[in-house]
């Protein structure tokens, strides 16, 4: 073989690992998260701050499968239904809104969720195992930087099962450190706020509302020595998965703006200025 042809065969084979790689490493858009003017309370109830949080409407998984890094065998549902029981409808099974924003010490996080069923039961239980149940986590680099990475320096994720008990593995952080991958343990007592509210129509559902958010400094700064106080123009890494086993062993998840654990695959979500509420005419 000609030292030509060897050369146009190692191109063809660059551009083919290129190729796969922009499947495996999707674009993912630009995020802006507001800063919050006034601090909410944190009582299960998101509307002092929803309508001035990021969020981009309702997520289900006929919208997930229109998106560049949907991934079938991530984003899914299970299905357990009977003749006589059946499962309802994809869009009813699970669909959220999902919010999130920021001041000047917290990084807020809220779901309002509608579910056909709150499954929190794992026979091999295990407190990291957030995510054989029904649970939400905020997958966060935080500063973002541009290398592929596996929860080491930087990267973090707050996790709540969706347990009105909030049991001790309730509120979950698996991050990096300046020395350490994948450390698993409860975000700090004293660096987590939250409230989940299961059935708020009191209908017997699945349906439920959390509000959560995390002092930055005990937990940014711990994972990277680098963090400093945020400011309108920082950069994050965002990403969203949310579980809903709904019974199984590992079951369905919803996964946003990303493609898993490799942070080069969240979105870039810029720390922004307060968000105008929406204003309606009087007639």
């Amino acid at each position: 073989m000609s030292r030509r042809s060897t050369a146009w065969g190692g191109a063809l084979a660059l551009l083919a690992t290129c190729a796969a790689g922009a499947q495996q490493i999707p674009e993912t858009p630009v995020l802006y998260l507001p800063y919050l003017e006034k601090a909410p309370e944190i009582d299960g109830d998101l509307s002092d701050w929803r309508d001035v949080a990021f969020t981009d409407g309702v997520w289900d998984i006929h919208r997930l499968r229109r998106q560049p890094w949907f991934q079938p065998w991530r984003n899914r549902l299970t299905d357990h239904g009977t003749a006589a029981a059946p499962e309802p409808p994809p869009q009813d099974d699970l669909a959220a809104r999902y919010y999130t924003a920021w001041d000047d010490e917290y990084f807020y996080m809220g779901a309002s969720v509608r579910d056909n069923v709150n499954d929190v039961s794992d026979p091999e239980h295990a407190p990291k195992r957030w995510y054989f149940k029904d649970s939400i986590c905020w997958f966060v680099e935080a500063p973002r930087d541009a290398a592929p990475e596996m929860f080491a320096r930087g990267a973090n994720a707050f996790c709540f099962v969706i347990d009105e008990t909030r049991p001790d593995y309730g509120a979950w952080w698996r991050h990096g450190t300046a020395s350490d991958s994948y450390v698993e343990e409860p975000i700090p007592s004293g660096a987590v706020e939250y409230v989940v509210r299961v059935d708020p129509q009191g209908d017997g559902s699945g349906d439920f509302v959390l509000e959560a958010r995390v002092d930055m400094a005990a937990t940014f700064g711990a994972s990277d020595p680098d963090w400093q106080p945020p400011r309108v123009g920082h950069e994050y890494g965002l990403e969203i998965v949310h579980c809903d086993p709904d019974g199984g062993s590992y079951g369905g998840h919803f996964i946003l703006y990303g493609t898993g654990d490799d942070d080069a695959t969240w979105a870039r979500a810029i720390l922004s200025v307060p968000l105008d509420p929406i204003q309606r005419d009087a007639q």
